[in-house]
Parts: C-alpha cells; structure tokens; sequence
C-alpha cells in the first residue's frame, strides 16, 4: 500500500512538472513566434525604404537630365515577398520624397490608401511577364517621344556599340526591335497590347509610348537605369541620322 502512495505521488508530481514545462514551452513559443513576425515586419519595412530610397535617387538623376518634366513619368521597383515599391500619382519626379512612394499589391491596387500612377497596370503585366525583372521606369525623354513621329511601329536599333549595356547582349553585332505602340488612356488595354506583342514577338528590353515615353526594365533599379541611359543615348541618335521632318 505504501508503495502503491508513493508511487502515485511521483505520478502526480511528474504531471505538475510536464504541465509547467508545457506551459513554459508555449509561452516561449509565442513569444518566439511574436519576435519572428516583428523581425520579418521589420526586415520588410527595412527593404521597402532601400527600394523608395533607390527610387527617390532614380528620379532625381532622371528629372536632372530633363527625362521627367513637370510630374510626368512614373518608377517602380518589385520587394522580396511581390509587393511593389511605386510613385504616387502626380508627384514630382525630382522632389520625390519617401511619402512620395507607396506600395501596391502584384494587381496593381495600392495597399497603404495612396493613389498609384494611372499607369500602373503597365508596371505590373511587365513584372508578371518576367520573374527576374526588380525595377520598372518610365521616363518622358524628348528623343523617345520625337522618334515615334519618325518611326510608326518600331525602332531597329543595330550595331551600336553601346547596345553591350543591355542584359544579354556582349557584342556591337547585335540587333534589337523597339517596338511603338499608340497612346491610350485606356491602360488595361495598352497592357495587353504589350503582353501580346512580347507573346507573340518574344522578349523585349524596352518599349515607347508614342508621343509620350518609353519603358524599360531591369534586375535593380540600378540596372533599368542604366537601360534608360542607354537607350534615350541610342534613340537620340537614330533621330539624328533620319533626321526630322518638316511636314
């Protein structure tokens, strides 16, 4: 009988200790779980002010070389979890500030109250069409807007040296297509005009807007810029070996 008491205390006893541990474990795992959510929330917020940062530069080296006038134009950049870094509609491209930059879903609907660009849709058909792409911007450059009153539907750019400034691409003996689509303020219909030619034509390192501007893409926002440069270089060009029209 004795043995039988004492054995049953040892029971008991064990049990008060599993139920504390267990106590002690669920509460360590929350707290574990609530300091993992807050460093990954903060860890995001730390990745979406590097991109508006990048952003804010971008924009500032683009309105300076007078590629964004007045408050046209509008950049973007894609976060690690698809969530998109974009302007807010109507602000100036040179005066960007980090209250200038929002964030929108991979749809396009904005996801902090701000109002996105009118051109949204154009930013995200192009990071669904390509995984790899992080950064979208479109500048109005003067050269990109005057070559589509020389050009209607697409612009060879070929044997250019500088062309090696585009991904892909590591020799002058090179050929590109620029395709010219026509303004439209109907967006959602322009995107898919984009889609189906890339579809239809195969990929694409940028596009022009007639009488508007162009797109380019690139790995970061370091990269796209580079391809604006570039390319508004190359366009300039071509505009001076066709030359303007008078009529």
């Amino acid at each position: 009988m004795k043995k039988t008491v004492a054995n049953s205390g040892c029971a008991r006893g064990f049990l008060a200790i599993s139920e504390k541990t267990s106590g002690l474990s669920r509460r360590f795992g929350a707290t574990t779980m609530t300091s993992f959510a807050a460093r990954q929330t903060s860890s995001m917020h730390d990745e979406f002010q590097q991109r508006a940062r990048e952003l804010i530069e971008a924009g500032r080296y683009i309105h300076g070389r007078g590629w964004a006038p007045a408050t046209s134009g509008n950049f973007s950049a894609r976060l690690s979890d698809e969530r998109i870094a974009i302007t807010v509609s109507g602000r100036h491209k040179g005066e960007l500030t980090f209250d200038d930059i929002m964030l929108i879903d991979a749809e396009g609907r904005s996801l902090d109250g701000k109002k996105p660009s009118a051109e949204t849709l154009l930013h995200t058909s192009i990071y669904r069409r390509y995984p790899d792409v992080g950064a979208v911007l479109h500048p109005h450059t003067p050269s990109a807007t005057l070559l589509s009153r020389l050009f209607r539907d697409e612009l060879v750019l070929q044997d250019y040296e500088l062309l090696k400034a585009l991904p892909g691409i590591d020799t002058h003996e090179a050929r590109i297509v620029i395709p010219i689509f026509p303004n439209d303020q109907n967006i959602p219909r322009l995107a898919l005009k984009v889609d189906e030619y890339i579809e239809r034509r195969g990929d694409i390192h940028g596009y022009v807007i007639a009488g508007h501007g162009f797109y380019t893409w690139g790995a970061a926002v370091k990269d796209a810029l580079r391809h604006v440069e570039a390319l508004e270089f190359l366009f300039d060009l071509e505009i001076r070996l066709h030359g303007v029209r008078t009529s």
